[in-house]
């Protein structure tokens, strides 16, 4: 079952640091039908309900040529979600895991991925299926599904050596 901010038998929540070493600009907003996280899908669908995808000035222009995508990246801020659990239990069995090793949304830095399908573009909206966050939660970054496109070829090959400048 979902929760809301206890502590499961087995979890270990610490005291983060202070946050002075990244900076994030929220570049719109994501409407969706659920609001709470006891509601909330835990994994998107494609064939789940179409969301909205609000992008915000000057960012809209940012938007140009997406509808050319079938699928794209959304990543997102969980801003309702604790920051503090180290191991977690998510089964609620008492078998704790570290949080690097689970897809929860309980993360010291709470950014949500989700590849969606695009549906339409409406100006500066997208509306899409596929997500699993809450109504109103910001936006970080859109980008075209890394699944579509082919690996870059490598740079060539130079020999260095061991104290070379270059």
């Amino acid at each position: 079952m979902v929760r809301e901010s206890e502590i499961r038998p087995g979890e270990v929540a610490v005291d983060p640091p202070a946050a002075a070493d990244a900076g994030l600009v929220f570049i719109g907003r994501i409407r969706t039908p659920w609001t709470s996280r006891l509601e909330c899908p835990r994994q998107g669908r494609l064939d789940g309900p179409s969301c909205r995808i609000e992008v915000f000035e000057p960012w809209a222009a940012a938007l140009d040529g997406i509808g050319g995508f079938e699928r794209l990246e959304i990543l997102y801020w969980l801003h309702l979600s604790r920051r503090d659990l180290v191991l977690q239990s998510p089964r609620n069995d008492g078998a704790a895991r570290g949080t690097f090793s689970l897809r929860t949304p309980v993360r010291p830095n709470p950014i949500g991925t989700s590849i969606v399908r695009l549906v339409a573009v409406e100006g500066a909206a997208l509306l899409v299926r596929g997500l699993d966050c809450l109504d109103d939660t910001p936006l970080l970054d859109v980008k075209p599904d890394r699944t579509l496109f082919a690996p870059l070829a490598p740079p060539q090959q130079r020999d260095f050596q061991v104290g070379d400048p270059t």
